[in-house]
């Protein structure tokens, strides 16, 4: 199992011995950073992973490579796509959300795309993002007011230099919506209507209603539909990484999915991969996220030997919509909880307790508008207290007009369910929400696995720190898919592919030879263990943590995953064997135990991660918390590729 490696900025050791293969058992700092022998002085977070690519990449895929292969749009055509279960393509992109999207339409002027994705290609959490996003585009406002905003919400762990790269392209990427025909809400004076949430210093957030995710994933699709250099493939669900080893060194060449609507599997080659895939909120029972949302981008990197960071920081968003609280409760619990967007406290909204008094100034004198880890605590203070099982957030003294303007989603949400938020506080309660960790990026969104690129809520680029500032991920998912644009690009451009590449990894198989009878006790016990896992996770890897209760945590997770693999073994399963619900589970059982050991690796409280034995901030402690890939050849079917990794031979 990896272990949970803390580091000071650019203090850490990232050399191949580390990252290559070997586990650790405790946190290590080291005093300088060695790249093959290169010794590299006072780097930044983002600048680590940028110098280590670049010290490594000396023409290597042109070494590699079969460079016959110059450009494959027109070759795979006629000889490579007959059978349907072998797909090339200059770039594989996997999912289909705000990161996925804009990086696609624009690598699309250089080569052909595959956007790779779970469900339905609207079907992301930037569809479900209410509140809106973050750009200074005020006179009154500045890009150092922004960063201070950000650093100070991060609780002092952001990277800075990433914090000022995304404040300050941030307006253009918002024009850049605007020019694709993004509508987003004006006043009167005809200028952009900007919001303002909590940890904010200025009215800065663009917005379309309540439902800004939904309008910039209509205008972003519409593009993609409209490219003919793009191709969606919806319901196909990444399974692993096509990786191999040349030395010490970490190759990408694709991806395998399943395709959940025929059962079959296709492999997608190609140059240039990026992770877009989202966040793992469902290793939580209540949360914001859609279904999609289990941890498939940042199991599958892990798994394919990625640097990994930050996992301990889980935003539990303040306010989900409480379905107990209701007058006419859902006829059916929902699949993931109903957000109630950190606008509604921006424009004014009140929490209060059941019985009617106001409790945010007694934590916090920034009162409603403080933080999001800070009302979420101070909430779940309240519940424990007071044994209760929601909160109220009121909004109701505000005009009538306004609150159905600004929110008429969550207005029709609540009135389908017998409230009327213009006369009646809304009930809620913290739902898991946001991933401020993830794959560990540069400045480019590039990661220590040649040809892996990623964006969005799959990445950690050191923007959130210990707690994403409202509204900030859509910006960081915008910046970093520009971002990683020219990159690829050059990556693609200075690379070929061997048409036998496919050949190089066996399939993974689909189950049918199990019968039915046997996957449908699998798929059973499956959901029992799902549901068995986010209990252990909202009961001991919460909002408020022990070492000891997430020791206790690791214990059962372990005994969990171990009883559930053996089931599944015992009942004909094979290593390379693929169903969707499986191998979400393994996923998710890869994502918590990432959140449990960096949980462990951190002796203090910061921003998201508040430990009742560490209650205070250390600044010794101020450092991100990395976790490295354990050895190809240990640890579970979790943290395992289906297939050993081919060693490419040079071809010079």
């Amino acid at each position: 199992m990896a272990a949970s490696i803390a580091y000071a900025g650019g203090h850490l050791q990232y050399g191949v011995n580390i990252c290559m293969g070997q586990s650790y058992k405790q946190a290590i700092w080291v005093p300088s950073v060695t790249f093959n022998g290169c010794l590299q002085r006072e780097l930044s977070w983002s600048c680590g992973v940028s110098k280590f690519l670049q010290i490594h990449k000396c023409n290597l895929f042109r070494s590699r490579t079969n460079e016959n292969w110059k450009s494959f749009g027109t070759v795979i055509t006629s000889a490579y796509l007959r059978d349907g279960s072998t797909k090339y393509f200059d770039f594989a992109v996997i999912g289909s959300g705000v990161a996925g999207l804009r990086n696609a339409l624009e690598v699309a002027k250089h080569g052909s795309v595959a956007i790779i994705t779970k469900a339905e290609p609207h079907e992301s959490n930037t569809n479900y993002a209410q509140g809106g996003v973050s750009a200074v585009l005020c006179p009154s406002d500045s890009v150092e007011s922004h960063m201070q905003d950000t650093i100070v919400a991060g609780a002092y762990l952001c990277d800075e230099e990433t914090v000022k790269v995304v404040c300050t392209e941030g307006p253009d990427r918002i024009r850049e919506l605007i020019a694709m025909g993004a509508s987003f809400d004006h006043g009167d004076d005809g200028n952009l209507h900007l919001a303002r949430e909590g940890g904010h210093s200025h009215h800065r957030i663009v917005h379309a209603a309540d439902m800004t995710g939904r309008e910039i994933e209509r205008a972003l699709l519409e593009a993609v539909v409209n490219d003919p250099n793009i191709s969606v493939f919806k319901h196909h669900f990444a399974i692993d990484l096509l990786t191999s080893q040349d030395g010490s060194d970490t190759v990408c060449h694709g991806i395998d999915a399943l395709n959940t609507e025929t059962q079959e599997v296709v492999r997608f080659i190609s140059k240039v991969t990026l992770l877009a895939s989202g966040g793992a909120g469902h290793i939580y029972p209540s949360t914001t996220n859609p279904l999609v949302a289990t941890g498939d981008g940042m199991a599958m990197a892990h798994r394919a030997q990625a640097v990994i960071s930050n996992m301990e920081f889980v935003q539990f968003h303040p306010t989900a919509l409480a379905d107990e609280g209701l007058p006419i409760k859902p006829k059916k619990t929902r699949e993931n909880s109903f957000l109630i967007t950190e606008a509604v406290r921006g424009d004014g909204g009140i929490l209060y307790n059941l019985s009617m008094e106001r409790f945010m100034p007694l934590y916090d004198e920034r009162a409603e508008l403080a933080p999001r880890d800070v009302v979420a605590r101070s909430i779940d203070d309240q519940l424990k207290k007071r044994n209760e099982k929601y909160v109220l957030l009121d909004i109701s003294h505000k005009p009538r007009e306004k609150i159905l303007s600004h929110f008429p989603n969550i207005a029709n949400e609540c009135l389908q369910h017998g409230l009327d938020i213009t006369q009646q506080p809304i009930p809620v309660v913290p739902a898991a929400h946001y991933m401020c960790g993830g794959v560990r990026a540069g400045l480019q969104g590039e990661t220590n696995v040649h040809g892996l690129y990623v964006a969005g809520e799959v990445a950690c680029t050191g923007l959130h720190g210990a707690n994403r500032l409202a509204s900030n991920s859509l910006l960081e998912a915008l910046v970093f898919a520009q971002r990683a644009v020219q990159p690829s690009i050059n990556h693609m451009k200075s690379s070929s592919l061997d048409l036998s590449a496919s050949s190089l990894w066996p399939c993974p198989l689909v189950p049918k030879s199990l019968g039915s009878d046997v996957m449908h006790k699998i798929l059973r016990i499956t959901k029992e263990v799902r549901k068995e896992l986010q209990s252990i996770m909202w009961k001991y890897v919460g909002i408020v943590r022990s070492t000891s209760r997430l020791q206790e945590a690791e214990q059962k997770i372990s005994k969990l995953e171990a009883k559930w693999e053996t089931y599944l073994f015992e009942h004909g399963w094979q290593q390379t064997m693929v169903a969707l619900e499986a191998c979400e589970m393994r996923n998710l059982f890869c994502c918590a135990k990432l959140v449990v050991s960096s949980a462990l690796a951190r002796h203090e409280s910061r921003g998201l991660h508040y430990m009742i034995d560490f209650p205070h901030l250390e600044e010794s402690k101020r450092l991100p918390t990395v976790i490295f890939p354990s050895s190809h050849t240990t640890g579970t079917w979790s943290t395992r590729q289906l297939h050993q990794q081919p060693v490419v031979k040079s071809m010079v």
